[in-house]
């Protein structure tokens, strides 16, 4: 969006150099509240704001602000249980000499002392800080951003895809060179943590001693994702948009279906998702409308950067049917990905979207993998190969929507493709384009010539791809009216707390042409 501050610029050096050592946050404390109110204070423990500070779901007038008490935050957090007034201000510059909103949330025992401010009144596409203060604890200070006015059409917008964070795989690095180029906005599209047990031999293991399958259990696994510092200052540098995959919960669930029905019975796997939903809202900055209702969560939205971008984000999970077994089972067109009601949902705000560039964020890949090299197919049924018919049904639409991208995570690769409109006819029409972002760290520093030996023979029965990599790192798209310009932008390593990043392609996309090329 306009107003950015360019990367390298002194005040963004003075952002970043003040969000390492939290932005003074104790010399300020004093300034914030009359000492009276100090004095009313309950005092808490230090290290109360471990877990950070994070905005997320831009409007262009508001804005959600999270944050979640948790002094001891890998043993429950360590708070009493008891409501904990918090209070919280946002201001136009990073000093807070100029204060636009102010109040005081509720932190509530009964959803881990998590607190998520939707603040309105705000003004259109502007920069804004924010903190809070708890029982005489100061946080670490926010930044974040609103979404320009809605009748904008001009203006540009950088927006970075990320996804798969595998704790135990390495560390969080690309998150580093994020902030550096200065996103307005975040989305994550899924596994931004995993359910799988300690291994002796990872890198960083995992807490605990197996899965997650209490609240308590998978609070504490969200804790320890949210201590990687490099996670934790993107969250203060920028707001967040977040959908869930599977390893929030279970690998490759498919509704109120786990990976292993004869090992979780039908009722236990309620009781986890159950957990694991109520533990992911704690710990995102997402609206009230996110509150779970027991095994259930509404996570399926739409966000509006003016006329120049809708954002559609998804779920694939909680409404999907059993995963296909075979490739007939993968043609059935009784088998949905979305639901009637969410599929319904997409198709009304495709057709009748004002903006000039449709998004989808998809937790799974849509454009078509064939793993068979030579004559026939093999598909992965997890992802849309495994839903067919319902597939091709939101291809056959893309011909009707104004400049349709997918955005998707999910397979730790970098996966750029043009959409067809029929897959198993080459010479179809190309009617979109996605980006399948790969991992943050998991799947670790990958054998790069195993890979190429692996999936280079697949390409010619894959003529759609257009860029496929197994680096570890994200996307970063700068959106404008005529075109996007794309970058994959990887690091040399997730095995060290620091590593060397680099832009490993440029790709275009222009408007009124479907499909993607590598510049």
């Amino acid at each position: 969006m306009t107003e950015a501050t360019a990367a390298g610029s002194p005040d963004r050096r003075r952002f970043l150099t003040a969000s390492a050592a939290v932005l003074g946050a104790a010399a300020s404390a004093q300034l914030w509240l009359p000492a009276t109110a100090h004095a009313a204070e309950t005092p808490l423990p230090e290290g109360v704001f471990s877990l950070g500070v994070a905005s997320g779901d831009p409007l262009p007038d508001g804005i959600v602000l999270w944050t979640r008490l948790a002094p001891d935050p890998l043993n429950g957090g360590g708070m009493p249980d008891a409501v904990v007034p918090v209070q919280w201000e946002l201001a136009e510059d990073e000093r807070f000499r100029k204060v636009v909103r102010r109040g005081t949330a509720q932190a509530r025992p009964e959803y881990g002392h998590s607190v998520h401010v939707d603040v309105r009144g705000l003004r259109p596409g502007r920069r804004y800080w924010y903190r809070f203060r708890a029982g005489g604890r100061i946080s670490p200070v926010g930044r974040t951003r609103t979404a320009p006015h809605p009748l904008s059409s001009g203006g540009d917008l950088r927006l970075a895809l990320a996804s798969c964070q595998n704790w135990q795989h390495g560390w969080f690095t690309p998150y580093a060179d994020m902030l550096d180029q200065d996103p307005d906005v975040v989305l994550f599209v899924g596994d931004y943590i995993y359910e799988s047990v300690p291994s002796a031999t990872a890198l960083r293991r995992h807490e605990g001693t197996g899965e997650p399958y209490t609240l308590a259990q998978y609070r504490n696994r969200y804790a320890q994702y949210r201590s990687d510092p490099d996670l934790a200052a993107m969250h203060a540098g920028a707001p967040f948009v977040v959908t869930f995959d599977d390893h929030e919960v279970d690998n490759d669930f498919a509704g109120e279906i786990p990976q292993d029905p004869a090992k979780q019975p039908h009722e236990a796997f309620v009781a986890r998702l159950t957990a694991a939903y109520q533990a992911y809202y704690e710990h995102m900055p997402v609206r009230a409308t996110a509150v779970p209702n027991g095994p259930h969560i509404r996570m399926h939205r739409r966000l509006e950067f003016g006329r120049l971008a809708r954002l559609n984000v998804l779920d694939t999970r909680q409404y999907r049917s059993d995963q296909a077994t075979s490739q007939a089972g993968a043609m059935d067109p009784a088998l949905t990905m979305l639901g009637a009601e969410q599929k319904r949902w997409l198709l009304d705000g495709l057709h009748g979207s004002p903006a000039r560039w449709n998004l989808i964020a998809s937790q799974i890949m849509m454009a078509e993998t064939d793993l068979l090299v030579g004559e026939g197919k093999q598909w992965f049924y997890d992802a849309w190969d495994g839903y067919q018919a319902e597939r091709n049904q939101f291809l056959s639409e893309f011909k009707r929507v104004r400049n349709p991208v997918v955005l998707t995570g999910d397979r730790h690769l970098t996966m750029i493709s043009d959409l067809k409109e029929d897959f198993a006819n080459p010479e179809s029409a190309v009617v979109g384009a996605e980006f399948v972002g790969t991992s943050i760290s998991s799947n670790g520093d990958q054998d790069q010539e195993a890979f190429r030996r692996e999936w280079d023979p697949r390409r010619a029965d894959n003529p759609h791809w257009k860029l496929l990599d197994a680096h570890r790192g994200y996307h970063l798209f700068d959106i404008r009216r005529d075109g996007i310009d794309a970058q994959v932008r990887v690091v040399d390593t997730v095995r060290q707390q620091t590593s060397v990043p680099s832009t490993l392609a440029r790709l275009r996309l222009e408007a009124g042409r479907p499909g993607v090329e590598v510049v």
